[in-house]
């Protein structure tokens, strides 16, 4: 009996993940990805710095947290040493001024409780608020109705927990403002991360560039299991065929390798954008098509800038928070050379950006001036990515991971608990490499 051929359109850790999951249930994997670089929106990029030095970078400044445990069990699986590529820190939101919260190594949910009672710069109503609030969130179980916002939870809270730490979380969460941003997509993000698993809420920084940290491992572990690969090949139509699907490529390596995969699939995983997705699933005629195309199609994005600077100094931590306003649009600010880069760049991060390019470069460096004390900071490389997230809103109404029999898609925006995080994407990989195939 030969084993069940699927296709997987797209190289990003969502299409990867399933990769790697359906190569070791035994499955004839082939993916195909229409960039030379794998990774999808958590890539690795090029830049050269003033002295000339060529680095790599990513195309956008990414953490995980401790709660990512799918994530960091793949990653194990697929050889990468977790604690090397990773700088494991304890969830820290501290403001250059030395105020804000730092939780302590202890097991959850003391971490939390301490971190929040010795936060600096907090009054006791601030952390009496949070404590109270927190806790009717527990006795709820961390559920509300589906449509009130984040803003809408945090009425009781004080302006200043707001704006220090729950409009923070909020924005590198869902990339989406308190104000406009699911509620209970937070609490599920709270619950995981705050009151799940000890060490759940620790920072992970990667110490490595995006591409380095799974990606590329991914891709050598699927060939190595008998995969095939083909960056630079995009799908044109996926179209049915008598036992499953047929991939329709747009060069001479895309018939190659389907070819090589005896023509047809038994089964294809749409791991691209939702756009792209939705373009093939109209190409493939099947009667759901429609539907799902304009669920996907429906969807709102955010971007998020990553501004990075040369001329920084040594910060007092890896990543520190910003007081973020309209001229100064930065929410965090990364120190590179605390996680293995070069003295004195800095990634500076604009969630939910909206600014024209110039002018966000133009508020950064004098944000870098003012917040920060950097003297001269000169940018290196700056990465919009346009459509980094999904508009994480209330009732969100997401595409299904089904769309018709031997078809599926897979990716952070699939409907799930979680908003558009690495995490979300792996997971969402996982369970489209764990449906039943259909029998070849």
């Amino acid at each position: 009996m030969r084993a069940t051929t699927v296709a997987i359109v797209g190289a990003g850790w969502s299409g990867l993940s399933a990769a790697v999951a359906a190569s070791q249930a035994g499955h004839d994997v082939t993916i195909f990805e229409a960039a030379r670089t794998l990774g999808g929106r958590a890539r690795a990029v090029q830049a050269t710095l003033a002295d000339g030095q060529n680095i790599n970078l990513d195309n956008g400044q990414h953490i995980l947290i401790g709660a990512y445990t799918q994530t960091l069990r793949l990653m194990r699986q697929v050889g990468i040493d977790v604690d090397t590529a990773l700088l494991r820190t304890p969830l820290t939101m501290v403001f250059p001024d030395g105020m804000g919260l730092r939780f302590p190594k202890l097991p959850a949910p003391l971490d939390a409780l301490i971190g929040i009672v010795s936060a600096r710069g907090w009054s006791w109503r601030d952390k009496l608020s949070l404590l109270r609030v927190a806790a009717g969130w527990q006795r709820t179980k961390f559920e509300c109705a589906a449509d009130r916002t984040v803003a809408d939870l945090c009425g009781e809270l004080t302006h200043r927990v707001r704006a220090e730490m729950i409009d923070p979380l909020c924005i590198s969460a869902l990339n989406t403002a308190a104000d406009a941003a699911s509620g209970q997509v937070f609490l599920r993000v709270l619950r995981d991360a705050m009151f799940g698993v000890s060490g759940g809420s620790n920072l992970l920084l990667p110490r490595v560039d995006l591409g380095a940290l799974f990606p590329e491992a991914a891709a050598r572990w699927v060939a190595a299991h008998g995969g095939r690969i083909a960056p630079g090949c995009r799908v044109q139509a996926i179209v049915p065929a008598a036992s499953g699907w047929r991939v329709v490529g747009d060069g001479d390596k895309d018939r190659a390798v389907v070819e090589d995969a005896n023509g047809e699939f038994d089964h294809v995983v749409l791991a691209c954008p939702p756009g792209e997705a939705a373009r093939l699933v109209e190409s493939s005629g099947v009667v759901q098509a429609g539907s799902w195309s304009a669920n996907a199609r429906a969807l709102r994005f955010e971007a998020i800038t990553t501004v990075y600077l040369e001329g920084g100094h040594r910060l007092p931590e890896p990543m520190l928070a910003l007081r973020s306003t309209a001229d100064a649009p930065a929410q965090f600010v990364f120190d590179r050379a605390r996680t293995g880069g070069p003295d004195g760049l800095w990634a500076m991060v604009v969630s939910a950006s909206s600014t024209e390019r110039a002018m966000l470069e133009s508020q950064v460096v004098a944000q870098a001036r003012e917040q920060l004390g950097c003297a001269d900071p000169r940018v290196v490389l700056t990465v919009v990515e346009k459509r980094a997230t999904f508009a994480c809103t209330p009732g969100l109404a997401r595409p299904p991971m089904s769309i018709a029999p031997g078809l599926d898609a897979c990716g952070d925006y699939i409907e799930g608990p979680y908003p558009a995080t690495l995490e979300g994407a792996v997971m969402s990989g996982l369970a489209a490499a764990a449906k039943k195939m259909p029998s070849p």
